[in-house]
């Protein structure tokens, strides 16, 4: 059941996110050859004590820490740990909070120094394939659009789609319906309605989308060993057009 949330609901939501994009912020500063991954781990969780909120992912279904962090090939939920970082690299951060029984959740990817010409353009056609999605979330839409959008943009330059892990709705829970996976077929699914919030986040593979979990448990990876980029917002459909929550303004 896709739950619709009140506007007093979407601001309690927005704080959250707002929270959570100025952490990974802080995050994404902190970034360079050097530094762990653990680090940045740390890093969060000081900076939710700062803002009087709870780390959404530590202890959801036992995952160990509070922020997920994926390198190069690893795709998401990579572990964070005490390699350190190294130019070329590019990392995904994945974090999300709990305020006040709202939650936020968001993702970016980072380059570490200089990066490949290959790495940039798969970062650039994920991103933009977020926002080519968050454009689609129109009320009367339909989430298949929203799919879509993801889909076409990173294909034409010949990256693939996750097909194994999806976007979601997200509240007073961290993961509810719908799922929003990055492809699709226009006009298909269910429609958009006001009151709905979406946490729409592009997982594109630089080669196929084929995937594998790692024997930790957790840390989703290319089969191929090629890299990976990961882009998340979470965003309130409105009548008057999609509501990106976790933007800074």
């Amino acid at each position: 059941m896709v739950i619709l949330k009140l506007p007093e609901e979407i601001e309690k939501l927005r704080t959250s996110n707002l929270i959570v994009a100025e952490i990974l912020e802080e995050l994404r500063e902190r970034i360079r050859p050097g530094v762990t991954t653990r680090e940045l781990d740390s890093l969060s969780e000081g900076l939710s004590r700062k803002s009087r909120v709870r780390p959404a992912f530590k202890g959801y279904r036992g995952y160990p820490f509070a922020l997920c962090t994926s390198v190069n090939g690893e795709v998401v939920h990579g572990m964070p740990s005490d390699r350190p970082l190294v130019a070329g690299d590019i990392l995904s951060l994945d974090f999300g909070v709990d305020y006040r029984g709202y939650f936020g959740d968001a993702a970016i990817t980072v380059p570490v120094g200089a990066v490949s010409a290959e790495a940039r353009k798969l970062m650039k056609a994920t991103e933009e394939g977020l926002y080519n999605a968050i454009r689609q979330a129109q009320a009367g839409n339909r989430l298949g659009d929203v799919s879509a959008a993801v889909q076409e943009r990173v294909e034409a330059d010949g990256f693939s789609v996750v097909r194994d892990f999806v976007g979601h709705g997200i509240g007073r829970s961290l993961h509810e319906e719908p799922q929003i996976p990055n492809y699709g077929v226009r006009g298909r699914g269910i429609e958009l309605r006001p009151g709905m919030v979406l946490a729409i986040e592009p997982m594109v593979n630089e080669g196929s989308y084929r995937v594998k979990i790692l024997p930790d448990g957790w840390t989703v990876v290319t089969e191929d060993g090629k890299l990976s980029a990961h882009f998340e917002h979470s965003v309130a459909i409105t009548e008057n057009g999609p509501d990106i929550l976790s933007l800074l303004r």
